[in-house]
């Protein structure tokens, strides 16, 4: 298997499951989001928008970062890191395996564009403050849900590496976790688990 990847960015979480999983792969490693190799002609015949993750298995090419996760542990997960379907944790895992790319990603992403991505003479305040206070709103649902729990979903899963990725990253974007004692907990567990280590030091 070989992981397109570049630091920081969506790759990560799928790095991050690999890991878990316990999967052989090659890294791919662009040096950053928008490194100009990702517009080469020959990385978007690979990835068509000049995205990453993209994933490589055999004769199997696919990316989105949900769609890969889904695509590993029904394929190489071997029963690991996801509910069985008939079990009633099921609906909660795939409710949070796509809550953070529908619900926290969107802001977060406004939010970089205004602060990080822009050059500084076009850059919003008042966009950047309205994207951090919806990741925040978007969060607090993460910190309601994890009052009486340690993950998303019963045991640690799939959907741990996609929105628990998401809410790391809110916090290293400045969301103040203060009065959310849950979602920080939840937090520092997630980063202290050896995977997420090692996916986030690439």
């Amino acid at each position: 298997m070989k992981l397109y990847f570049a630091p920081d960015t969506r790759a990560v979480r799928t790095a991050w499951l690999m890991y878990e999983l316990g999967l052989d792969f090659e890294l791919h490693r662009f040096e950053k989001l928008g490194d100009p190799a990702m517009r080469a002609p020959e990385f978007l015949e690979i990835s068509p928008n000049g995205r990453i993750p993209v994933l490589e298995d055999g004769d199997v090419r696919i990316f989105e970062s949900p769609a890969i996760a889904e695509y590993l542990v029904a394929r190489h997960g071997q029963g690991k890191l996801m509910p069985p379907v008939e079990s009633p944790a099921f609906p909660q895992y795939m409710q949070w395996l796509h809550y953070g790319e529908g619900m926290i990603m969107g802001p977060m992403n406004n939010y970089v564009v205004e602060t990080i991505i822009l050059k500084p003479e076009r850059r919003s305040e008042e966009h950047a403050k309205r994207a951090l206070k919806l990741m925040t709103r978007m969060v607090q649902t993460v910190d309601v849900h994890m009052a009486d729990r340690d993950y998303l979903a019963g045991d640690f899963t799939a959907a741990d590496t996609i929105t628990g990725h998401a809410c790391i990253m809110c916090e290293k974007f400045g969301v103040d976790v203060s009065e959310m004692p849950n979602l920080k907990a939840y937090v520092d567990r997630l980063q202290a688990r050896p995977a997420a280590q090692k996916a986030f030091a690439l």
